[in-house]
């Protein structure tokens, strides 16, 4: 049977199942990326399962998210998980090194690879011929445990490129085309693969710019080809030795099609308040900008900084604009001062922040409130930014530092210059030396505790009958961004689940946490519409409100991750047979699952009770046995300790 790289990298790697869509499929898994933001969790999983050393080829923990270091908090977290990474066998990436997708991708990814990460954006080695994989960071944890990462096989989706990009126009405005296309929930259950004679001229951080973003579709996965980009990237960062060609057999065959002209496409851009929501620039043109800002995981390469220091050679930012520069490695910084690029940069009135997630996570570098931000990060869920009133623009960094120049949104097309030619050299500053290797398994190592560290939260089985009030009832599209926000105030306490849980569905209805206090024993609903969890990996999403007493969430449909998330803490996700049934429930309403265990451990449909209007929902799960077995216990911890 003729193949394509998706089913390459699955069929090679697969444990449980087959492939069919729909079926669940259990994967080995190679390597693991965690981040700080995640991973805090990841660790303290692996002290609760009692495990004495990783069992992947490769683990790698990166500090990118929770940089500022505003008090005691951040820089504990940062010490416990180097003492974490020095005794449970994982590579770590201090402070300022940079973002974990590109650094990874630099420093460890290897094509024909499987890599699960605790963040969103891990699909972003899918640029090297990897099959990577966001996850929470439960089932992180579980695949450094040696254990299959467990989900359903997705339909494949083909897409082929041709043609050439036309000047001023970028990898990110072909990611943007398939979000214009498709929007947030287009790739649901499906894996984006890329082919076709179009890539010959995209590079391997082209790539990756596709690959990251493949994420705002709610696909499970992007995959590209190993091809002669790919080794060349491979020779450029001194790892060529590891490099294996991976191409789709000729005549192997798709689940869906889809075709890209790239000769065709123009500065796009998406605005407020989802990646989906996407027009030309030209359409948009002439509105005032407060804030340009360049860098994060979805445009990381050294030249998605080297074509606008190019652009702003000799130039100056409009004086009512913050031009925001985010470095995304280390070794990108070192090589853009190598190469008098930053210097351009900072001349044309850049400020410079150091290499990490910053402002993309909203640490710090907030816009104005009301005022427009053109970013070239991957989202703009409401208040992500740091400012709750936010106006955040996705685009490219050409578009970026047209808008940074003219003050306004501009499409680059109209500058009154010729587009700066960029070729990255082939040799470049290689930079390793914050990158620390794990102590060998004889070294005797304690974990370090600050005191903003608690231990996890243990919880119990599912009960008989799950009876409470539906505390939150909310619509479509509720990111997890919406569900446990991020930011400056609320990211430090990621350690600590009683603390971080205070701030549970916040920007939504502040009132939340102290009504789920008082339902917190017996328990309550979230009941929800279409795409319920999208956006980040973070499973606080999940357990800070299991900690609040969320025993079900009833929607439409969930984003993948999420739901997973949802399943590991012992949360039983359904859905309506019937989608208007959701109209029908309002908050306050007591809901009731009778007879919930005996109904779910021996079918898929249940019966959901609306005491308050005395009516009956006909609801159902998607549970595998695997996961009924799960849920039943209370989690996936709990069934993990029973079985060792």
């Amino acid at each position: 049977m003729k193949q394509n790289v998706t089913q390459k990298l699955i069929a090679s790697h697969l444990a449980e199942g087959s492939m069919e869509p729909g079926r669940e499929i259990g994967l080995k898994i190679d390597q693991t990326l965690t981040q700080d933001a995640t991973g805090t969790l990841v660790m303290l999983e692996l002290e609760a399962m009692n495990l004495p050393r990783v069992k992947t080829e490769l683990s790698a923990q990166y500090v990118d998210h929770n940089l500022i270091q505003a008090d005691f908090r951040n820089p504990d977290d940062h010490l416990f998980l180097r003492s974490a990474c020095q005794k449970f066998g994982v590579w770590y990436s201090r402070p300022g090194n940079g973002v974990s997708h590109p650094v990874h991708m630099e420093r460890f990814g290897i094509p024909g690879k499987t890599l699960v990460g605790s963040d969103s954006h891990t699909p972003a080695a899918g640029s090297l011929g990897m099959l990577a994989l966001g996850a929470g960071g439960l089932e992180v944890a579980m695949a450094m445990a040696g254990e299959p990462l467990y989900f359903s096989m997705p339909q494949v989706m083909g897409v082929r490129l041709t043609g050439k990009l036309p000047d001023w126009v970028s990898a990110k405005d072909v990611i943007l085309e398939m979000l214009r296309r498709y929007d947030v929930d287009g790739g649901v259950n499906k894996i984006i693969e890329y082919y076709g004679p179009g890539l010959e001229n995209l590079t391997a951080m082209d790539r990756h710019v596709i690959a990251n973003m493949g994420t705002e579709l709610g696909a499970t996965s992007t995959v590209f080809p190993s091809d002669d980009a790919v080794r060349h990237f491979m020779r450029q960062q001194g790892r060529e030795d590891v490099w294996v060609a991976l191409k789709a057999d000729v005549g192997a065959s798709y689940d869906l099609e889809d075709e890209i002209d790239l000769s065709e496409l123009e500065p796009l851009i998406a605005l407020p308040s989802s990646p989906g929501n996407v027009v030309p620039v030209r359409d948009v043109a002439g509105k005032e900008i407060y804030q340009a800002y360049i860098g994060s995981s979805a445009n990381p390469g050294l030249r998605d900084f080297a074509v606008p220091a190019l652009v702003a050679d000799g130039r100056q930012t409009h004086d009512r604009v913050s031009f925001d520069i985010n470095p995304t490695s280390r070794q990108i910084l070192e090589n853009l001062m190598e190469m008098g690029l930053l210097a351009k940069l900072v001349h044309a009135g850049a400020r410079i922040h150091q290499a990490g997630c910053n402002g993309c996570i909203g640490m710090g570098q907030a816009p104005a409130s009301g005022h427009i931000s053109l970013r070239t990060v991957p989202r703009n869920f409401p208040g992500r930014s740091g400012t709750k009133e936010d106006a955040v623009y996705l685009c490219s960094p050409e578009t970026a530092v047209a808008a940074a120049l003219t003050g306004k949104i501009t499409d680059p097309r109209e500058l009154d210059m010729p587009y700066p030619q960029f070729e990255e050299p082939d040799e470049i500053i290689i930079n390793e030396k914050m990158l620390v290797a794990p102590a060998p398994a004889s070294a005797a190592v304690e974990l370090e505790k600050g005191p903003n560290i608690k231990p996890l939260p243990q919880f119990d089985g599912l009960p008989d009958t799950l009876d409470g009030k539906a505390l939150m009832v909310v619509g479509d599209d509720i990111s997890t961004d919406e569900i446990m926000p991020a930011g400056s105030e609320i990211l430090p306490y990621r350690s600590n689940i009683p603390e971080i849980s205070k701030f549970v569905f916040s920007q939504i209805d502040e009132e939340y946490y102290d009504r789920a206090m008082e339902h917190q024993e017996q328990g309550h609903f979230v009941v929800a519409g279409d795409n319920y969890g999208q956006g980040s990996s973070r499973e606080h999403a999940a357990i800070a409100p299991r900690y609040l007493g969320l025993r079900a969430a009833i929607a439409k449909s969930f984003a993948r991750i999420h739901w997973q998330n949802l399943v590991n803490f012992g949360i039983l996700p359904l859905t309506f047979t019937d989608e208007e049934d959701f109209e029908r429930i309002e908050a306050g309403d007591e809901l009731a699952l009778p007879d919930v265990r005996r109904a779910i451990d021996s079918g898929g449909q249940v019966d959901l009770h609306n005491k308050t209007k005395d009516e009956t929902y006909r609801v159902e799960h998607s549970l595998s046995p695997r996961q009924v077995e799960m849920m039943l216990v209370g989690g996936q911890i709990n069934l993990f300790r029973e079985r060792h």
